[in-house]
């Protein structure tokens, strides 16, 4: 054997055992992929898109309810003591609501009266007799021409109120009353009544029954 031939030998022996101790070692073994951060902690996500999501406690609780709006009535037309009868009415009411007036012209169609008296006299002596009967709600006719002197007892839009109250007199003994149409313009007030929840637009409801003669109508706030 030549020098030559053993040199390739002893290198190829040296190859051998080098790759024999490497692949001893496990350097070349098959290492498994390490999981990054976010698959070993893949219980932790949480998928927003498409999911809806429930209002905080505290955002639920301030959303106030629905509040029934106010109420707002014109109730009329009144004049002498039955605008006091009812302004005093209103006033035993519990407190709810704002209170205004208007006045407007009424055109009277029919009244309860006492014929013209002669004088003064006359005319003292019958209001005497209406008191003793218990008529307290009259005035007397001061203005020039045919109707003065005489007593005038109530102003009613309708014949039939009126008829209704001078039958009333005539049950008190009240015999020298009677009942006819009148002419011309006479002031009375409307009142109005505003911001009244249910509860009280019901009392006012109510209320309206003791004025027969008077119209209760619900009407725009303002």
């Amino acid at each position: 054997m030549t020098k030559s031939i053993k040199t390739i030998v002893w290198v190829l022996l040296a190859i051998n055992v080098i790759f024999f101790a490497v692949m001893k070692s496990g350097l070349f073994a098959e290492t498994p992929p390490v999981q990054s951060s976010q698959a070993m902690n893949a219980e932790k996500i949480i998928l927003l898109d498409g999911v809806p999501s429930a209002p905080p406690e505290s955002a639920a609780s301030s959303v106030p309810a629905t509040v029934e709006a106010d109420s707002c009535f014109e109730w009329g037309d009144f004049s002498g003591k039955e605008l006091d009868a009812a302004m005093s009415a209103l006033k035993k009411m519990p407190p709810g609501g704002k209170l205004s007036s208007r006045e407007i012209d009424r055109s009277v169609g029919y009244w309860v009266y006492i014929a013209p008296l002669q004088d003064k006299a006359d005319i003292g002596r019958k209001l005497a007799q209406l008191k003793a009967r218990g008529v307290t709600d009259y005035f007397v006719v001061q203005e020039p021409g045919v109707w003065l002197n005489a007593i005038s007892l109530g102003l009613f839009k309708t014949r039939e109120s009126a008829q209704k109250f001078l039958d009333g007199l005539r049950a008190k003994d009240v015999r020298t009353a009677q009942m006819g149409e009148r002419a011309g313009k006479n002031k009375a007030t409307v009142l109005i009544i505003n911001g009244l929840d249910a509860d009280m637009s019901g009392k006012l409801a109510g209320l309206q029954k003791d004025f027969p003669e008077s119209e209760l109508k619900r009407v725009s706030c303002h």
